[in-house]
């Protein structure tokens, strides 16, 4: 299986770096950024790369030569002209016949790649994108799954006012099969995510999403640059490898992120408690996952359906998103054990296992995300919160008071400090 780095960009933003090199040379921690991606490849058992080069690309192709030094073969295509993400591949499709990797030669990543290809593979899919959620959703791509993880719609930036979604970004690397490669028009300059992958959509091909919480980060600007850097020194970008047990500080919703709202249903009715999205952010800071797990009795009440509550999650993102914060994953229990309330849904009305303070929820929470329970945290405003924290295993179960301001920051200082 072949490795296609596209390594031809010029690094305009980040050239106070170093003005004399391609942007994929740049140094990291004495390698350059491109150099990591190969090891990573080599560590997954992926020999076989396919550099994409122009500006300033004979630099690349003297360093790396054909591969020998590393264990591994590279070839190369040298564009003559600027041609985006995708125009070069266009050229490629005789040397391209299976399913390829497709990296961006200026981030540093470090993430299960077999993991990613199983489920690329599980899926059929025409194309697997690896998606996350990140600090700043808007002016990012955002992609809208369904919840099989088919990709439904892509949101390109700039996004409209008031625009709102989930927290699900493109993050710039891709499977694709030999398909994609026939709406890639030959000799014209074109973009991944402008450009074809929506028009692959538009055609009725298969795209899934790859939700990873992995790290992945480009260099787009000297700020982001040394911030890799850091991340590479202390060890961070290894450890959050999907193959290693993550902690992850388990939030409940009503009281302690947003305030509380007697059987919320409504988008406006939601509000951010003061301090809560700054407590997120130090999470997402953090080696832990962030991740709400909330009983939502307004389903199985018929208050609101499914697609309702997603456009509420979808709206506390935003808002998260809008304060540089972001959840990992959003869990939540339809049912209610009781029944006799007027226009009730009887499938939801079961004694299910999800329903706090029964611990499915976090159970799901860390078999999908390799989380180790027995070092996380659960934060909430009830009982129900202090026990489902205990039954699930979790390091400790922290109760603060309802709607309470600053109250889940401090909690979360007193977590991380």
């Amino acid at each position: 299986m072949k490795i296609v780095i596209i390594a031809g960009g010029q690094g305009t933003r980040i050239a106070s770096v170093n003005s004399e090199i391609p942007k994929a040379m740049i140094p990291v921690c004495g390698k350059p950024i491109v150099e990591h991606e190969v090891e990573l490849c080599k560590r997954y058992g992926f020999a076989d790369f396919l550099f994409i080069i122009g500006h300033m690309g004979d630099q690349i192709s003297s360093y790396f030569g054909d591969g020998k030094k590393w264990d591994v073969n590279i070839e190369y295509y040298q564009e003559t002209q600027p041609l985006g993400t995708a125009g070069a591949l266009g050229y490629l499709k005789e040397k391209l016949t299976e399913d390829f990797f497709v990296f961006y030669g200026d981030t540093i990543i470090d993430f299960d790649m077999r993991s990613m290809l199983n489920y690329h593979k599980s899926k059929k899919a025409d194309a697997t994108l690896f998606l996350h959620p990140n600090d700043h959703p808007y002016d990012s791509d955002i992609v809208d799954l369904d919840a099989e993880g088919k990709v439904r719609k892509f949101f390109n930036k700039p996004h409209e006012e008031g625009f709102v979604s989930r927290n699900i970004v493109n993050a710039a690397l891709f499977i694709f099969s030999p398909k994609i490669l026939t709406q890639i028009e030959v000799g014209v300059k074109s973009h991944i995510e402008k450009n074809v992958l929506p028009r692959c959509l538009d055609n009725g091909m298969n795209l899934y999403g790859y939700v990873s919480f992995e790290y992945i980060k480009d260099m787009g600007t000297p700020e982001r640059y040394y911030a890799v850097c850091d991340d590479v020194k202390s060890g961070k970008v290894s450890r959050l490898n999907r193959s290693n047990k993550r902690p992850a500080i388990f939030l409940d919703r009503d009281g302690t992120i947003s305030r509380e709202v007697n059987l919320l249903n409504k988008p406006e009715q939601l509000e951010l408690i003061e301090g809560a999205a700054e407590a997120i952010r130090l999470i997402n800071k953090s080696d832990y996952l962030s991740i709400i797990v909330t009983n939502q009795p307004v389903i199985a009440r018929n208050l609101c359906s499914i697609e309702e509550l997603e456009y509420i999650h979808a709206s506390l993102e935003t808002m998260l998103g809008k304060e540089r914060a972001y959840m990992n994953a959003i869990y939540y229990c339809p049912h209610h054990p009781d029944r006799g309330y007027p226009e009730e849904r009887p499938e939801y009305k079961i004694d299910c296992e999800c329903r706090k303070p029964k611990p499915g929820m976090l159970l799901q929470a860390a078999k999908d995300w390799n989380i180790d329970l027995s070092k996380s945290y659960m934060i909430g405003d009830s009982d129900r919160d202090l026990k489902v924290g205990q039954n699930a295993g979790c390091k400790d179960s922290i109760i603060i008071k309802t709607n309470e301001p600053n109250a889940l920051l401090n909690a979360i200082k007193e977590i991380i400090n």
